[in-house]
């Protein structure tokens, strides 16, 4: 970024939990005064409410879902897409384990305490995700398999490369945390919430749309629904949070939020292509532009422009029949039975995948 006053790059302070002598309405996101007192009806951005509700419109727990046939067609699936299973079930552990500790260091910071309640729901609600895969794994194969495929973050070559920036950004928010560091995190959460996790997502679905394993295919297309809700709060707030700080709005800073993007459109298809690489039903074509036109949508979230012009169109448009588009309910594509799972239908629209 661009050289600031030396008060611009202090530390952020670790928020007070109360503060009587602040007003309840917080002077600023972050490196603000606020009491610590949190009134719904007296908020800096009202909208804020809305982002909330919308997340919490999505409670669910992983043993609602009905794993049974699953247990029986694990060992029937080829070895390629069992191991395609274990690989990805261990990069969106390995993914979705962090999200629930960087959402709290996050709160931990955030002067708004409709920000610390936000991302205490989202901390919540990925650590539930995180649940799930172990549930998923203990459901369908022996315990080492299970150990194995969670250990594939730590191990896996091709997934270390894929994370080293997230790790490092991660951790250097963690070790240092200033205005610059946690926008930085900011932009690597909606990067996880909006791209990192959706070539896992479309190997599930492809099972599903071939009657397989579709009771992993309900928790996924879950955790999904979770996940663009989640990188839409986390991208208002960065914006908002920007607009608060423009030392920081800097044509340094947009580029290198181009630059995590590219990177990122990159390392994501080296992964797809080396786990998705023998699947039947996958276009590993056709994914390199999902992912592509994912990376557009979010950074449009972000407030910037597209950098793939080709790819403005979801160009899988098969997979939009696992997330039902914010409905009001949640429809087993083949069992087609319904269940409650938005519960507030004027919360609906958000646009989908």
């Amino acid at each position: 970024m661009d050289e600031r006053s030396d008060s611009t790059l202090e530390k952020l302070k670790r928020v007070k939990v109360l503060h009587p002598a602040s007003p309840n309405k917080a002077t600023a996101l972050f490196g603000g005064e606020a009491s610590g007192i949190l009134n719904w009806n007296d908020l800096a951005y009202p909208q804020f409410y809305t982002l909330r509700q919308r997340i919490r419109s999505l409670f669910w727990t992983a043993n609602e879902v009905d794993m049974t046939q699953d247990v029986k067609q694990f060992s029937t699936l080829s070895q390629t897409e069992q191991d395609a299973y274990l690989k990805i079930i261990g990069l969106l552990a390995t993914l979705d384990g962090p999200q629930t500790v960087i959402a709290m260091k996050i709160a931990d910071f955030a002067t708004d305490p409709s920000i610390k309640s936000i991302m205490a729901t989202i901390a919540d609600q990925e650590s539930e995700h995180n649940h799930s895969y172990a549930y998923v794994l203990s459901s369908v194969t022996t315990l080492d398999k299970q150990l194995a495929s969670f250990e594939m973050g730590r191990q896996d070559e091709v997934l270390k490369k894929r994370n080293e920036r997230i790790v490092d950004v991660y951790n250097e928010f963690a070790a240092n945390p200033t205005m610059e560091t946690v926008l930085k995190a900011m932009v690597y959460t909606t990067l996880l919430e909006g791209l990192f996790f959706y070539s896992g997502f479309a190997f599930f679905y492809n099972l599903a749309r071939h009657q397989k394993m579709v009771g992993t295919s309900t928790m996924i297309s879950y955790i999904n629904r979770d996940e663009l809700q989640h990188g839409k709060a986390i991208s208002d707030i960065f914006r908002a949070t920007l607009a608060e700080n423009p030392a920081y709005n800097t044509e340094q800073f947009t580029e290198w939020i181009y630059d995590q993007f590219r990177h990122s459109v990159e390392q994501e298809i080296i992964w797809s292509r080396y786990v998705l690489g023998n699947i039947d039903g996958i276009d590993l074509e056709e994914m390199d532009g999902y992912i592509k036109y994912r990376a557009n949508k979010m950074l449009r979230m972000l407030g910037l422009s597209e950098i793939y012009d080709e790819f403005t169109e979801n160009p899988m448009k098969w997979i939009r029949a696992y997330v039902d588009n914010f409905d009001d309910t949640k429809t087993d594509f083949f069992e087609q039975t319904s269940r409650q799972y938005v519960k507030t239908s004027d919360l609906n629209g958000f646009d989908d995948l």
